[in-house]
């Protein structure tokens, strides 16, 4: 049996300054979960897709006494997991502007994986 390579992490925008903001068990649960998919694995920590964004876009769900938690990523595609933004909330309802910038990280995002493929088909990639 083969093991896939762990996938890299790509933050996108300010996803990582953001979770650096975090508190210290907060920032442990979601690196283990992200490790966790990284190898492969189901996440530790609640996660849930998150079709609003867009196809493949899922959340990571965590919370303290006073906070929500949030990690929106674009599962693994081509050994990497993006981070489109990690944000925190105190609603059950996520703000349209946070859904917003993560759609369009999304929309980056899938470019430069087009991108990039049209440059490994055209000989100039690996």
């Amino acid at each position: 049996m083969t093991t896939a390579p762990v996938a890299s992490v790509s933050w996108e925008g300010d996803s990582w300054e953001t979770l650096k903001s975090w508190p210290s068990d907060m920032r442990h649960d979601f690196g283990v979960a992200l490790r966790e998919m990284q190898e492969g694995r189901r996440p530790t920590m609640a996660a849930r897709p998150m079709q609003s964004v867009g196809k493949g876009v899922f959340e990571l769900k965590d919370a303290d006494d006073a906070t929500w938690y949030r990690m929106l990523y674009l599962a693994r595609i081509d050994d990497a997991i993006y981070v489109l933004d990690c944000f925190t909330k105190n609603t059950r309802k996520t703000e349209s502007n946070t859904l917003n910038k993560a759609r369009a990280r999304l929309s980056q995002v899938r470019l430069r994986i087009q991108e990039r493929k049209k440059e490994v088909k055209g000989g100039r990639g690996k």
